[in-house]
């Protein structure tokens, strides 16, 4: 079963756009567990734009699915993860003033810092995602990472799947069947959608977990999010 987990920055955009405490944050992501939603994703940056640090720690309190903390692992991120324990971190590589995740990390270049904040995660039971392309090379180094699973960037798939499906899926099958052959679970997300969700879990059946926001939450605005989650777990179930 590949499990939908609502990512809720845009929601906290929504709100800091005026200062207050609307719409509320914690309540949106009880609503989404009531709905039907399975995890709740949060992505706090450094300048707290959106999510905010203090929101980690309320949501740990009421979060009673999956929580799945993402980001760049600063010192500072590290400290906030540790601190608020989800059940999932999924490291990405982010620069600071980021707008959004554009790319997968490179785990060759990077694997000792990688494989040292994994096993920090590791150490205190928190499973670890490490964000990557559907890159063969990058995956196979993220297995040397020790991580528990990789998140596909799926924006090239999203972006190409108007344009042919079959060609924008096949290196992500490739990628997924690599990852699974090393012990690792697959999760994705990014750019990911009501029009190519659907065919994606069908391409890759042992999805473990898709992670879905700025849509989702667009969508919500015409159907409502009760419908619109029952719809995204439709595609997925």
């Amino acid at each position: 079963m590949t499990k939908l987990s609502v990512n809720i920055n845009k929601i906290a955009t929504l709100r800091n756009s005026r200062g207050c405490d609307v719409p509320n944050v914690v309540k949106v992501a009880m609503d989404c567990e009531r709905f039907g939603a399975e995890g709740i994703t949060v992505h706090p940056r450094p300048d707290e734009r959106h999510i905010k640090f203090s929101d980690v720690e309320d949501l740990r309190r009421v979060v009673t699915t999956e929580f799945n903390i993402e980001g760049y692992p600063s010192t500072h991120f590290v400290q906030l993860v540790s601190k608020n324990r989800p059940e999932q971190v999924t490291l990405v590589p982010d620069g600071p003033d980021a707008i959004t995740s554009h790319e997968g990390w490179d785990t060759k270049r990077h694997l000792d810092f990688l494989k040292d904040i994994v096993d920090e995660f590791k150490a205190q039971g928190i499973r670890t995602s490490i964000f990557v392309d559907a890159n063969l090379e990058m995956i196979e180094f993220a297995a040397k990472t020790g991580t528990d699973r990789i998140e596909l960037y799926t924006e090239p798939y999203a972006t190409n799947y108007l344009v042919n499906k079959e060609f924008a899926i096949r290196p992500f099958i490739e990628a997924a069947q690599l990852a699974k052959k090393l012990g690792l679970g697959v999760n994705a997300g990014h750019d990911l959608s009501l029009v190519n969700l659907g065919y994606l879990k069908k391409c890759i059946p042992f999805m473990k977990e898709v992670s879905i926001g700025h849509a989702l939450i667009s969508d919500a605005l015409y159907y409502g999010l009760e419908n619109t989650i029952q719809q995204y777990r439709a595609l997925i179930s």
